[in-house]
């Protein structure tokens, strides 16, 4: 899916919440999105904008510094939000550290992971996936896995 601007990319992340909720059924554990791209490419703007449709109402910052962020989710049956940035991270060790097992084991937690491909021996098999590409003209390319 192409998006040309910010409301394209809010409709996009709408259609997208909308399809992971109704697919949980099938389900055991939380629901774990890896999302990759180069630096810009626009992985963190595409979270903010899905946290809003899980119904955060707190603004959703880039974990990068501090890599795990948590957020109550105040819709639906999940109660956490968790938003990881992996950039910085080496080896999956580091994200098990961080209490990556007890997190994923939740079924009432929605993770997003920014850089999945930096911890890919311990991401979920049930994980899907957003590809974020920009071109020259600044537009994004969204592939929804």
């Amino acid at each position: 899916m192409l998006s040309k601007n910010v409301k394209e990319t809010d409709k996009i992340a709408k259609k997208f919440i909308n399809k992971l909720l109704k697919g949980k059924k099938k389900r055991s554990g939380a629901l774990v999105v890896g999302l990759s791209g180069e630096l810009g490419a626009g992985k963190t703007a595409f979270t903010k904008l899905a946290a809003k449709y899980l119904g955060i109402k707190n603004k959703v910052f880039s974990p990068t510094y501090v890599i795990l962020k948590k957020y109550p989710i105040k819709k639906k049956k999940h109660k956490f939000f968790f938003h990881i940035d992996a950039y910085r991270l080496s080896h999956e060790k580091e994200l098990l550290h961080l209490g990556w097992q007890e997190i994923i084991d939740g079924s009432e937690h929605v993770v997003f992971i920014e850089w999945p491909e930096n911890v890919s021996k311990v991401m979920p098999r049930d994980a899907r996936y957003v590809y974020i590409k920009s071109d020259k003209d600044g537009h994004r390319n969204f592939e929804l896995k």
